[in-house]
């Protein structure tokens, strides 16, 4: 079982600090925190992509609000 950490910031103005730190707190390693930044309107975003296929049955994902995965979160896979 591996911890991993989604960090999505909607444009490039904002920043991801507050979202890192707490991803810090919880000791998840920088090799697995993925980080985009851009709108969540889809879900085409190629460091959520990458965090999707490597998730494993068992392991768990950290995020700091569920709105940081996506706007729909009935899209959310």
């Amino acid at each position: 079982m591996l911890s991993y950490g989604y960090v999505r910031i909607s444009s490039i103005d904002q920043n991801e600090d507050r979202q890192m730190i707490e991803m810090e707190k919880l000791g998840i390693g920088e090799d697995r925190i993925y980080v985009d930044k851009q709108s969540g309107k889809d879900f085409n975003r190629p460091q959520y992509k990458e965090m999707v296929s490597r998730l494993q049955e068992g392991d768990v994902l950290y995020i700091l609000s569920i709105d940081r995965l996506g706007r729909n979160n009935q899209r959310i896979h």
